[in-house]
């Protein structure tokens, strides 16, 4: 009985040989994920090591904030803004903020349409996110434009510690990084949108199967990740 028993064990768990194994390994994972498509679990996947990295970033910036002994920089005063003969403190971050965040509503409701198969308020909206995202990059380029007019580089600034310089570039150019990948990216699945790609089930990157929109939900998912760090990195930098 003990010796038929493992041998209906050996049996069951016997991999197929071939491309068949192959099949059936990949088959089991989905399964771990039950209804979950692999687009959308592998871009959970995906966002969870980039918070890692993110994390590692921020807690870098604050161990070097904490312990060095040299006056760190005001932000206030750091980042503010002429305007007439008045200077406006973390104006222009607020104002970034604010596209950042308006950008997460456009896209939730391009998310919504596409669903409901809208392909030209999909599509719309789509390219009002990657309008707000490349409104925020243009500026953040500003940013970085006026601060390396006034001296900021990564190994030193006029202000304080020496720090100050390559947490600021290397934060807000990796975050950067990221919202210019989404806007192409964006303009990139709103162009196969509005053709009609997902209707017709045009060959191509990115194209599913057709009349299937998660592609949509997918994109969001990554510029809704774009926007949430945004909010540590405005928190934890610039209101510290």
């Amino acid at each position: 009985m003990a010796e038929t028993a493992l041998t209906n064990t050996a049996t069951s768990i016997t991999r197929p040989a071939g491309w068949q194994g192959i099949a059936a390994d990949w088959s089991s994972d989905q399964r771990a994920f039950k209804n979950v498509s692999w687009g959308k679990a592998m871009m959970w996947i995906f966002l969870l090591s980039d918070t890692f990295i993110f994390s590692c970033f921020l807690l870098s910036y604050m161990t070097a904030r904490m312990s060095t002994t040299v006056p760190w920089p005001n932000p206030s005063e750091v980042f503010a803004l002429t305007i007439g003969d008045k200077k406006i403190p973390l104006i222009l971050i607020a104002i970034m903020t604010f596209i950042l965040i308006s950008s997460s509503g456009t896209m939730a409701m391009a998310v919504n349409f596409g669903y409901r198969r809208d392909r030209a308020k999909t599509a719309a909206l789509m390219l009002a996110t990657a309008a707000f995202g490349a409104t925020f990059v243009g500026m953040q380029a500003f940013e970085w434009t006026k601060l390396i007019m006034e001296g900021v580089r990564p190994w030193g600034n006029p202000w304080g510690a020496a720090q100050f310089g390559s947490s600021f570039f290397m934060i807000t150019g990796f975050h950067g990084t990221h919202v210019t990948i989404g806007v192409i990216f964006l303009i990139a699945i709103a162009r196969k949108v509005w053709r009609g790609d997902f209707d017709v089930e045009r060959r191509g990157f990115f194209t599913s199967r057709k009349g299937y929109y998660e592609i949509v939900e997918i994109t969001g998912l990554y510029w809704h990740f774009v926007d949430l760090v945004w909010v540590f990195i405005f928190a934890f930098f610039y209101l510290w």
